[in-house]
């Protein structure tokens, strides 16, 4: 059964690394010894736990001599091809896997290439990008809370039909047998049996459709933020985040951007501010939309449960339950 994910602590993690990335750059130590002091797994600035640990000592190694940037997403590409996998062997076994945080670290890479290459302060741009990924994680977190609820109740009900064979042998009627034995029972399990399975992957299409499609909004926005603070053109940090954009694979939204600078030439004020307010309204409404898409799920969950579920139920449970009262009063007699 899917389940609304609970596996967000690769926004946290991230976030944490590039706190600690800041205060190392404001301290005045270069690039690359941040990156390695944050590997050393004896430094009081250890990374956290798991992919993020892999990934920052992967950039270490590879920071030396080439472009972080291009090492973060490189190392980060290479940690998701591991989740996939895993995240695959997990589904194969009915358990869902931990969703990629591939998106952060695309985002960090493109946040340190787009400062850099504006020459804004990179030690603030990463503490304002720290805090555009806090955002993020709770917005992930409330949607995950939101569609958590209607997630158990469907996995609940398509518990029903197991209840009602227990329930028949509890009162003493063998249902199973009848169920595996019979020319009746045999018709219902198999009928049952296909209700249940339908059921079963529907549930899980409107559970994972009710997911938030866009894992970073507002990036763009924070990372055309970040090339203006540099003092940057409009034009040249325009050409900077669709470069950094397409070496790391993140998708433009000059849909949003455009609106922003045109009031920001019109009142001829700094575009930074109003970029950073765009990216939290987007941030807001992203997790408005999860809202929505979870209230709509407790809903939609209802026509597998009455279409599905509740006759497999009467099929499995409740048929097996009749013929072996049947069987045994026809026999009484």
């Amino acid at each position: 059964m899917a389940r609304a994910p609970d596996g967000w602590a690769g926004l946290d993690q991230v976030s944490a690394v590039v706190e600690r990335l800041a205060v190392l750059l404001a301290a005045g130590i270069a690039p690359n010894a941040a990156w390695g002091y944050l590997a050393e797994p004896d430094s009081e600035t250890e990374a956290p736990p798991g992919s993020a640990a892999r990934i920052v000592y992967a950039v270490s190694r590879a920071g030396a001599g080439h472009s972080i940037g291009e090492a973060i997403v490189d190392a980060a590409r290479a940690n998701s091809s591991v989740q996939s996998e895993s995240a695959h062997r997990a589904a194969r076994r009915g358990r869902p896997g931990t969703p990629s945080d591939l998106s952060a670290w695309s985002g960090l890479a493109a946040a340190w290439i787009v400062a850099t290459e504006s020459g804004a302060p990179l030690a603030q741009s990463l503490i304002d990008f720290a805090s555009s990924l806090r955002s993020l994680a709770q917005a992930r977190r409330d949607a995950s809370v939101a569609l958590s609820g209607p997630a158990a109740t469907a996995k609940l009900v398509l518990a029903l039909p197991a209840v009602g064979v227990l329930f028949g042998m509890a009162l003493g009627f063998d249902t199973l047998g009848t169920l595996f034995t019979t020319i009746p029972g045999l018709l219902c399990l198999v009928a049952g049996g296909v209700l249940l399975v339908a059921g079963r992957s529907w549930n899980r299409r409107l559970v994972a459709g009710s997911q938030p499609t866009d894992l970073t909004p507002g990036l763009v926005l924070d990372l055309f933020a970040i090339a203006v603070s540099g003092g940057a053109s409009l034009d040249r940090a325009a050409i900077a985040v669709s470069r950094a954009a397409e070496r790391c694979g993140i998708g433009d939204t000059p849909d949003r951007i455009e609106p922003v600078l045109a009031l920001a030439r019109r009142a001829g004020i700094p575009a930074g501010a109003l970029l950073r307010s765009e990216a939290d309204r987007v941030r807001r409404d992203a997790t408005s939309d999860a809202n929505r898409r979870a209230s709509r799920l407790a809903v939609t969950l209802m026509m597998p449960l009455g279409l599905c579920v509740l006759p497999a139920f009467m099929l499995l449970g409740v048929a097996p339950l009749m013929i072996a009262i049947l069987s045994s009063t026809v026999g009484a007699l």
